[in-house]
């Protein structure tokens, strides 16, 4: 790896992580020797890119810090193509379209050499399949989710059965099949998930739920709400 992208890929790893990241892990990741990433870093940080830390302890670099738009490589075209063609299949019609629209600007974007890892990908996720339709406006739900507001849903669960739930939404989970909707119930006062397939029908208020999102979502992470949707 010539220097100049080892220096890019030290960023680039850097910017993936928010706790400090040693020389060692930095090393074995771009499969080079610790004495190099620190002879690296000196230099980086010489260049004015702002990366704090100290050797034995580890680095970070420090939010805001951002570079000119650089060209894809062969991999990453190939993955945000992969990953797009999974949104198509499997996302609602909104988000489909977000990611064909997507792989057209990558298209449009990448020189010649590179479109046929656009157009002609070597790799390709499943169409959908036996996919139950979503019975909740998906594209005002995600926007619930990121305003951090409640959700009312007139529910009914796998045995038919009614309920009322004022929730405060999470995330959306994209199974192979079926869409989930992860949320604090007001009604059950802990996490439960619920299938998009299966709402009668939804209230979106403009009320905040009370919980800062992030320390929601922090705690829904540690209760694994995805694993099986929960009716009761």
């Amino acid at each position: 790896m010539r220097r100049a992208d080892r220096l890019f890929q030290i960023i680039q790893v850097l910017r993936r992580t928010r706790k400090p990241l040693t020389a060692d892990a930095i090393a074995a990741e771009l499969e080079t020797s610790k004495r190099t990433i620190y002879r690296d870093i000196t230099t980086l940080i010489e260049q004015r890119v702002p990366i704090r830390g100290e050797a034995g302890v580890g680095y970070i670099l420090e939010k805001g810090f951002d570079l000119p738009p650089l060209m894809l490589t062969p991999d990453e075209i190939e993955a945000c193509v992969l990953g797009a063609q999974w949104v198509v299949g499997h996302a609602d019609p909104a988000l489909a379209r977000a990611a064909q629209d997507l792989m057209a600007k990558v298209a449009e974007t990448v020189p010649e050499r590179l479109r046929p890892f656009v157009l002609e990908p070597a790799s390709r996720a499943r169409s959908a399949w036996n996919r139950e339709p979503d019975r909740i406006d998906m594209v005002r739900t995600r926007a619930q989710i990121h305003e951090g507001k409640k959700i009312t849903l007139n529910y009914r669960d796998e045995h038919g059965r009614g309920s009322q739930r004022t929730i405060w939404p999470i995330a959306v989970g994209y199974h192979e099949a079926v869409r989930i909707l992860a949320a604090w119930c007001e009604l059950r006062k802990d996490f439960r998930s619920f299938r998009t397939d299966r709402v009668v029908d939804a209230v979106y208020h403009d009320e905040k739920y009370p919980e800062r999102r992030d320390i929601l979502r922090a705690k829904w992470r540690r209760s694994l709400v995805w694993e099986a949707p929960k009716d009761t």
